[in-house]
């Protein structure tokens, strides 16, 4: 699908984080343009100085105001919210569209999975979105809404996605208990849970094309989400017409998660 065309500005005023994007291809690149789509200004972060070329004409292309690396060094994260701070004093969204696991372990078995690897895993797919709950908190003065990306491998056991199945699982967990924790203050957080795309995180999945290939026949829908489908769906649930929808883990995969 393409972005429709916003007839009115259903997230004019919101400001946002989205962090992920690696190119045109990217969840969070859907993302993006959905929510600029429909009104909202949007901030962008860059991996590295490999990633920025791709990165940076998606930026211009969405006008955002805020272009920050972020970079897996101490103190990054803390200065992209530093900055946002600096710029619009608030944060309406965020949505977090990482996850990252040395090819030696996701490639292996569970059972086999080096500590060192396994704790690499965790940190840059789960705590990471712990991490940024926490300094997004104190700037979602009027209440927000944090996002991140699960894969129903989480839930059953897909073949050859093994410790990242793991670590969605306790992602999924890290998003129920922090909706509890700041559902007071008029924060919802969610999980978004795309079907099968091909994008570039997913290149690192063994035998992925049989994947993509199994998805499309065996979903409801006979078809094969994209990145837009992803990127609606996220900001519906920004908005305030989903206000009391939280903690929830929402499928967009054409039904693929109901079949056995």
């Amino acid at each position: 699908m393409s972005i429709p065309v916003a007839k009115a500005k259903l997230l004019d005023g919101r400001k946002g984080l989205i962090v992920g994007i690696a190119n045109d291809r990217s969840i969070a690149w859907g993302c993006a343009r959905a929510f600029r789509a429909f009104g909202a200004e949007v901030a962008v972060t860059y991996l590295n100085d490999k990633a920025k070329p791709y990165v940076e004409p998606l930026a211009r292309e969405i006008e955002a105001p805020l272009f920050l690396p972020l970079v897996a060094v101490p103190g990054q994260m803390e200065a992209v919210f530093e900055e946002i701070d600096k710029t619009w004093g608030e944060l309406d969204f965020l949505v977090h569209s990482i996850a990252f696991s040395p090819k030696d372990t996701l490639g292996g078995r569970v059972v086999d999975v080096p500590r060192e690897g396994f704790l690499k895993t965790m940190d840059i797919s789960c705590w990471s979105f712990i991490r940024m709950a926490h300094l997004a908190e104190p700037l979602m003065k009027n209440g927000g809404t944090l996002f991140t990306m699960t894969y129903h491998g989480s839930q059953v056991v897909v073949e050859n996605y093994n410790i990242m199945g793991v670590a969605k699982a306790a992602l999924e967990s890290a998003v129920r208990y922090l909706a509890a924790e700041l559902g007071p203050k008029g924060i919802r957080v969610h999980a978004i849970s795309p079907g099968a795309l091909a994008t570039r995180a997913a290149s690192g999945i063994p035998e992925f094309d049989a994947l993509l290939e199994k998805t499309k026949v065996k979903s409801p829908s006979r078809e094969l989400v994209d990145i837009d489908d992803v990127g609606v769906a996220t900001a519906f649930l920004a908005h305030d017409a989903a206000r009391l929808i939280t903690g929830q883990v929402l499928y967009v995969d054409g039904g693929y998660h109901i079949i056995d």
